[in-house]
């Protein structure tokens, strides 16, 4: 549902029926933890412009192991189709 004006948004409802849920929290430390493990090898930096992509998306069972992960553009990163949770299809 598209919002006309960010006053129209119950940013407080969002967080408490989808952003603050356990696993929602659980696949975001994830991500952070995947990208502080190549931040630390020096593959990214901050604000390069680069995400960490998952070859196997956590969504379908893949990890955060070393062999799992590849940096690429955040164009390409974000231009795969999701379904309607934000998983990849």
């Amino acid at each position: 549902m598209p919002y006309k004006n960010k006053a129209d948004r119950n940013y407080k409802r969002e967080y408490e029926n989808y952003d603050g849920t356990a696993v929602v929290k659980k696949r975001r430390a994830e991500r952070n933890a995947a990208r502080n493990k190549l931040l630390k090898e020096g593959k990214v930096h901050k604000g390069d412009g680069k995400d960490v992509d998952h070859k196997t998306p956590l969504s379908k069972g893949g990890s955060t192991a070393a062999s799992n992960l590849r940096v690429v553009t955040a164009h390409a990163n974000r231009s795969y189709k999701r379904n309607k949770d934000h998983s990849v299809k």
